[in-house]
């Protein structure tokens, strides 16, 4: 079956066109035939490019919003430019990544009037998410009329998290009037992360015990006790958790309202420094790119160093939490731009864990760089990996679920 994955953003749309099918998903054989963005839309000048292996497509367009984005974006997947798509009629459906469900919607679903009205309900919770992915739906059921559209949750595997997890020591009123607790994000991530780890394994998503890691420029992990999370580092806001790019992460409370005492600062100022001025960037005074951080490092930079030193004892700290949760694990998984590429990070986060059955083969993660494999010792009992993540591809696979169901 034919699907477009979607994923919008503020002023960008994110697509990818994949073949997937029961066969293909038991051999993870699915096929991602084309891929693009575009970016800067609602600008003077916006970009659409499109990528299909050997074929790169660049175009400057004056695009003012999500609808033109992807009628501009599917006139050339129909075009002779690519072949991708003969006709808009041979697609089975499209796909929509969403970024917040709530507790209302814990599973993919297929997009009707109710669906639509309980992601704007979830607007609360994600105000700079879910307008934009419920752009992208409208435009979609504009532009494909008739087709099946298929939301799929950042929040939805999170929803398995035990109460004892997800609540909040804060008076339980909150949680039942306002819907303050644990959400936790980056789960079609971490649900990838979980299948493919037990596929490399040779065993059953539902037999594994696994901590995945996504580190980007927004960092969470989770621990999957068989398909069950039973706890992510991200809470209530994608803030909490992990040092981030230029999230804080972690905090004492109580710092928040002395910062803004000290600065008479305003929840929107607060906002901005603890979501845009902190992490990385924070803390080395000169970027949130872990690349730059290391090779900064490599020149002596001591904040550089403070930074990274900084971020990679949060995350071990998380990975023993983790471990100690679910009394050892099979696997720890490192993904996203950091974690598949950063292998000084990793090695700082598994180091001296020997006690736990955790060992790194130094030499094994250092030629991991970008790709999938394994850098576990011999003498370790629990095996450390590297996989890129597929965001895109898990919303194919749940698009063909859905509508088989």
């Amino acid at each position: 079956m034919l699907f477009l994955v979607i994923n919008c953003g503020s002023s960008s749309l994110k697509f990818k066109l994949v073949e997937t099918s029961s066969e293909q998903i038991l051999n993870n054989s699915d096929k991602i035939l084309v891929h693009g963005s575009v970016q800067d839309i609602g600008q003077d000048i916006s970009t659409l490019e499109i990528h299909d292996g050997g074929l790169d497509i660049e175009k400057e367009l004056e695009i003012t919003n999500h609808h033109e984005a992807l009628e501009k974006a599917m006139q050339i997947l129909e075009s002779d430019e690519t072949g991708a798509l003969k006709s808009i009629e041979d697609l089975d459906g499209v796909g929509h990544r969403v970024v917040h469900g709530g507790e209302l919607l814990s599973e993919s679903v297929v997009i009707d009037e109710k669906v639509e009205e309980q992601i704007e309900e979830c607007i609360q919770f994600a105000p700079l998410h879910n307008p934009h992915n419920l752009a992208g739906i409208r435009a979609a059921r504009e532009h494909f009329p008739g087709t099946p559209q298929i939301a799929a949750f950042d929040t939805g595997v999170h929803q398995t998290l035990p109460k004892k997890s997800y609540m909040y020591a804060i008076p339980r009123k909150y949680y039942e009037k306002h819907g303050i607790r644990r959400y936790g994000f980056h789960g079609l991530s971490h649900r990838y992360l979980r299948w493919r780890c037990a596929h490399m394994l040779g065993t059953s998503s539902a037999e594994i015990k696994v901590i995945t890691c996504h580190l980007g420029n927004g960092a969470s992990l989770a621990a999957f006790d068989g398909k069950t999370v039973i706890d992510t580092s991200m809470g209530f806001t994608p803030l909490e958790g992990l040092v981030m790019g230029t999230r804080s992460g972690d905090l004492d409370p109580a710092v928040v309202t002395y910062i803004m005492q000290l600065e008479d600062f305003s929840r929107e100022e607060i906002d901005r420094v603890l979501n845009k001025e902190s992490g990385l960037l924070g803390l080395s005074g000169e970027t949130n790119d872990m690349r730059t951080l290391l090779g900064l490092m490599g020149e002596g930079n001591e904040r550089a160093e403070l930074a990274i030193d900084v971020f990679s004892q949060r995350l071990k700290k998380y990975i023993c939490a983790y471990y100690g949760l679910l009394n050892a694990a099979d696997a720890i998984v490192f993904s996203g731009g950091i974690g598949e590429n950063s292998y000084a990070v990793r090695q700082r986060a598994v180091s001296g864990l020997d006690g736990l059955g955790i060992v790194p083969d130094a030499a094994a993660n250092e030629e991991l760089v970008g790709e999938e494999g394994h850098f576990s010792a011999d003498s370790g009992n629990t095996d450390l990996m590297v996989i890129p993540t597929n965001e895109e591809l898990m919303i194919a696979r749940d698009c063909y679920r859905c509508l088989k169901n």
